[in-house]
């Protein structure tokens, strides 16, 4: 697993926001209810694989390290998406909002790339300036939690996303 094409953590990262930026793309796109849907299935399942090792292995090794409350809005924006997530998975492409909320979700995906990637002050900035932090373990560590949730949603399919910052009832 050392040998990936990623060179670190963040470059792992970053290559999951094109991927999903590519399916948002692809939804968008798409036209009937059946390929729509396979599409907004296949976003969720990324965007829980990808906030779930963001929040279990990448942001508590900045905690600390980076500003408080880029971490604390990061988590924030996670459940307003997980939310969403939950929403768009329990519906179906003939529900009235079903298109709004995956279109809703892209924006909010977008912005919170945008705060992750954002050249100087962005969080990846503050994480590589950080510096005690061996990026390329953390990689490793990132990697191997991605294959074990991706191996679960595949076999058995992934719980409802749940929210660590919001006070939501989850149903």
């Amino acid at each position: 697993m050392a040998d990936q094409e990623y060179s670190d953590a963040i470059a792992l990262l970053k290559a999951g926001h094109r991927k999903v930026e590519e399916l948002f793309e692809q939804f968008e796109n798409a036209s009937g209810s059946g390929a729509r849907q396979k599409l907004a299935h296949r976003i969720c399942v990324e965007l829980k694989i990808h906030t779930a090792i963001e929040e279990e292995i990448f942001y508590p090794a900045f905690e600390g390290k980076i500003e408080e409350d880029l971490l604390r809005e990061a988590y924030v924006e996670h459940d307003g998406a997980k939310v969403l997530i939950n929403d768009i998975e329990a519906g179906g492409p003939d529900d009235d909002y079903y298109d709004a909320k995956v279109k809703v979700l892209s924006e909010e995906i977008k912005h919170h790339v945008h705060e992750e990637e954002m050249p100087s002050e962005g969080m990846f900035a503050q994480c590589r300036k950080a510096g005690d932090v061996d990026l390329v373990a953390l990689r490793d560590a990132m990697l191997a939690r991605k294959e074990e949730l991706m191996a679960q949603a595949e076999a058995e399919g992934l719980p409802p996303a749940q929210p660590r910052a919001l006070n939501v009832a989850t149903a």
